[in-house]
């Protein structure tokens, strides 16, 4: 029976599912290409909300669950605290610390979808690094821009997009090759924190680009909370539960 469940979907997800056993289960929405090679069982797909994924937690004989999901996947996370509860498991929750501005950034902070187009209506050329939901408004693009979208999927874009799907790291070089290409006048980006994708953020300093930064949202509490990977890693190898 397996023994820890980790959620996850991130590179700090995939460095503790390298740690993991034959006993555990790694599980991915299944949006980005799913890890081989891994010792733990790879379950794609969802679990059908909060009570679904505590009726997994059950009958599976989960021992700990463990949220690496990303810091804006909100519902999951609280799923993920609630199924917890629900079924008497301990819940251990990734919180990596967002970026810290430096004396030249120019960000500028917004909470939404909304707050997002509205703070680009001055700009020409917005890159956008939030994942795929500038996808649901390519047609909303007003004539005075051209939008560049980074993320996952593979998409032919239209007359006024660009879609790159490519995923992280990304070095400072590529980054500033990227910028000078498209000339971007403004980023947009979750505060997500981690190494893979700081160096848009270099740049657009660099280059004097302002940055649009959906702040974060509310994460649940659980029983225990990491700021990184290697910090989680050391806590399962001296006291995670085992069933």
């Amino acid at each position: 029976m397996s023994r820890i469940l980790l959620l996850g979907g991130t590179g700090d997800a995939l460095q503790i599912a390298r740690k993991l056993t034959a006993l555990d289960v790694y599980s991915v929405a299944g949006l980005g290409r799913t890890p081989v090679g891994l010792a733990c069982a790879v379950r794609v797909g969802g679990f059908g909300g909060e009570e679904g994924l505590a009726q997994y937690l059950h009958t599976e004989g989960v021992a700990l669950l463990i949220d690496a999901t990303h810091p804006y996947a909100a519902r999951i996370s609280a799923n993920a605290a609630a199924a917890s509860r629900a079924a008497g498991v301990p819940c251990w929750a990734l919180r990596r610390p967002g970026w810290d501005a430096q004396p030249d950034d120019d960000w500028r902070w917004v909470d939404d979808w909304a707050g997002v187009r509205a703070a680009i209506a001055p700009f020409a050329r917005p890159f956008f690094t939030l994942g795929r939901e500038a996808l649901e408004h390519l047609d909303e693009i007003p004539a005075h821009q051209h939008w560049t979208v980074r993320c996952l999927d593979a998409h032919p874009g239209n007359a006024r997009a660009t879609v790159i799907d490519a995923r992280g790291p990304f070095s400072v070089d590529s980054e500033r090759a990227l910028f000078a290409e498209n000339a971007f006048d403004v980023v947009i980006s979750k505060h997500s924190g981690g190494s893979a994708t700081q160096a848009k953020l270099e740049v657009a300093r660099e280059r004097g680009v302002p940055v649009i930064m959906v702040r974060r949202p509310v994460l649940p509490a659980v029983e225990r909370m990491f700021a990184g990977a290697d910090e989680l890693l050391a806590a399962l190898q001296s006291d995670a539960p085992r069933a």
